[in-house]
């Protein structure tokens, strides 16, 4: 017997408590593509937080997804302490040059505030503008990197790494402000109306470190800043692997780990099973390619994997829906998770 239809709301903390409701949520995480919802250039489309509010309400109602997304671009993190970032027609803004350079730059450091930086400020509106549409039937997700991710962009990789392995004065010193200010803006987005917060580390994943690494730095940080974060996270690898850490990373205090799609599901899953609950694991960059078939089919499969009790949260593997998916697969992802995502399960 099918179950009664949940709002987006229900059917997110249903799986989060891994039951299972009506049916697989869906997290189709779109940010720059809601240009194409505003008919306008991605570098116009972040300058108005109205524009980004409604594509958002837009999208939700094409694709019939159970999230609205709160994401900018991850560069402007990096504005906030004096970066910035450059724009493309077709693909996500990128960081500029690396704001902090020597070892001095962070003995100077301090902690920007939110409130003055033009386009942190833009986001906190797009999210006031989301929260007064829905309310609570929607889960609305705001977006921090996380203190130990952030200095890839803050330094560029090489003098990030070379500072970690040779400088841990100012390594701390560098972790203590991002931490200090991933908890304000963490807050001051919950606040604006996020229901939740997407905390991107891609560094802490084991594509980038080993579990060693992980566990004296990313995974102590991430204990600290989640702690102070003032409402539920999701830690997100950014397409990153995480299985040899899932765990680990279950232990921080976050509620969702969002995964790659280079790993199986089902070993995932029964790792996390009860634990904590899983975000993915559909391939972005492969997505621009695929015909309505093989969409449906990888949507069946990612939920026959890992969608039985709940704890599945069915989206991309990276956080961000490329640009150039088109609109047909799109539309095959939701029609597959709408058919095969109800429970209970089928077992074709």
């Amino acid at each position: 017997m099918k179950s009664q239809e949940m709002t987006s709301m229900q059917r997110t903390l249903t799986a989060l408590g891994h039951q299972e409701p009506d049916r697989v949520p869906l997290f189709l995480l779109f940010s720059l593509t809601g240009a194409k919802f505003a008919n306008t250039s991605i570098e116009d489309y972040f300058t108005a937080p109205e524009r980004v509010a409604k594509a958002q309400l837009d999208m939700q109602a094409r694709y019939q997804h159970d999230s609205l997304y709160g994401f900018f671009y991850a560069s402007a993190e990096l504005e906030a302490f004096g970066g910035g970032t450059l724009f493309f027609l077709d693909g996500p803004p990128n960081a500029d040059a690396p704001p902090i350079r020597t070892a001095q730059d962070i003995a100077r450091l301090s902690v920007p505030e939110p409130e003055e930086v033009p386009v942190l400020q833009r986001i906190l509106q797009a999210l006031r503008l989301m929260k007064a549409e829905v309310a609570e039937r929607m889960p609305i997700i705001g977006v921090a990197i996380s203190p130990f991710s952030l200095p890839v962009m803050q330094l560029g990789f090489e003098r990030y790494f070379n500072l970690m392995l040779e400088d841990p004065t100012h390594f701390d010193k560098l972790i203590a402000v991002n931490e200090a200010f991933c908890v304000k803006w963490s807050n001051a987005q919950l606040a604006a109306g996020a229901t939740a917060i997407c905390y991107f580390d891609p560094i802490s994943s084991s594509t980038i470190v080993t579990r060693e690494q992980y566990l004296q730095t990313g995974y102590q940080i991430a204990k600290r800043t989640i702690a102070q974060i003032n409402g539920p996270t999701a830690t997100h690898m950014a397409s990153g692997k995480c299985l040899p850490v899932l765990a680990d990373i279950a232990s921080t205090g976050t509620a969702v780990v969002g995964v790659s799609s280079q790993e199986d599901m089902t070993a995932l899953k029964a790792i996390a099973r009860g634990k904590v609950s899983l975000l993915g694991n559909l391939n972005g960059i492969e997505m621009r390619r695929w015909s309505a078939q093989q969409a449906t089919d990888i949507v069946k499969t990612a939920i026959f994997k890992a969608g039985a009790g709940g704890g599945l949260l069915l989206g991309d593997n990276h956080g961000e829906i490329p640009w150039q998916v088109p609109d047909e697969v799109l539309m095959a992802i939701s029609e597959a998770a709408h058919e095969w995502g109800v429970y209970p399960l089928k077992s074709d």
